[in-house]
């Protein structure tokens, strides 16, 4: 299969997890990362592994817009600000896993069909991709008006990017369990777990429905599970959905692939597992053959 050439900026752990993920891709071929680090250990391991590096960020890629028609954006929101129109105007498709969200909110097996052509497209956060699909799941069944998830997850997975931004994440995260979960209201909460040893990440998520149905909400969310599954193996349902009432609770959890990342990071892998699904799948309609899309899609349907 041809594979459409990719680049990564941003040389920190982010990046340097997509850059292995990535090397495993069908129809992507990484040809450089981006940093501002010349010592970064991403900037060394890409140098490394035969992919081009530059050390003084995106000005020195803009000089060479041959080299990637897909950027993936690890670095920040104030800095994928400035990066934004630069890639727009190189005619690039970015996916972007900062908070800065300029292009539309996307969880690859919801609506990623949607946004197939969008220059730009945001990868939420951690939470909204563990959850989200789980919400979209029993939306389709019953009617969700108010979702509310709680992402658990290891202090130690937690550096100092998501402290800082602890706020963005709950408002992000909240607004993508509506645009893209379907809820009419929602709500997300963090935990930042110091056990010792580490915990993998657990996410639970609570539904209030309007239209109650336990077998078709129970199919839909193994089906989704199982979508999820396809690119990020380690999730897993923790015990069959909780029904009570109009209220539906789903507990979820996520073990990392280990290809940076400690296992227990789960909450960093299925950022960088859902950007390299993205990125395959706009890959493959570039391509004309969109092979993911069948596999990674449940398609909208009519309640």
């Amino acid at each position: 299969m041809k594979k459409i050439k990719a680049a990564i900026i941003g040389s920190g752990n982010i990046g340097t997890d997509l850059m292995y993920k990535l090397q495993k891709s069908d129809c992507i071929e990484l040809t450089a990362m981006i940093g501002i680090d010349a010592e970064s250990d991403g900037l060394r391991r890409a140098n490394s592994a035969g992919y081009r590096v530059f050390t003084n960020g995106i000005d020195d890629f803009v000089q060479r817009p041959d080299l990637a028609d897909i950027v993936f954006d690890a670095t920040s929101a104030k800095a994928h600000l400035r990066h934004a129109p630069l890639l727009k105007d190189m005619g690039k498709s970015v996916i972007d896993l900062t908070p800065a969200a300029i292009g539309p909110f996307v969880c690859p097996p919801v609506n990623l069909r949607d946004h197939l052509e969008s220059p730009n497209i945001n990868m939420i956060t951690c939470g909204g991709q563990a959850t989200i699909p789980i919400v979209h799941a029993v939306n389709r069944a019953a009617d969700v008006t108010y979702g509310e998830i709680v992402a658990t997850i290891s202090s130690l997975s937690a550096g100092p990017g998501t402290r800082a931004n602890i706020d963005e994440f709950t408002i992000t995260t909240r607004r993508g369990i509506e645009e893209v979960g379907g809820a009419d209201h929602g709500k997300a909460i963090i935990i930042l777990n110091p056990a010792d040893p580490p915990i993998l990440m657990r996410a639970t998520i609570y539904c209030e429905v309007k239209q109650m149905d336990e077998d078709k909400i129970k199919k839909y969310i193994s089906e989704m599970e199982k979508k999820v599954q396809l690119y990020v193996p380690g999730y897993r349902l923790k015990q069959e959905p909780l029904f009570e009432g109009n209220r539906v609770t789903v507990f979820v959890e996520v073990e990392g692939a280990g290809d940076y990342f400690p296992n227990y990071a789960g909450n960093l892998d299925i950022m960088t597992a859902a950007a390299k699904r993205a990125g395959e799948m706009v890959a493959g309609h570039l391509l004309g053959q969109e092979p993911f899309l069948n596999k990674a899609v449940i398609t909208h349907e009519t309640k």
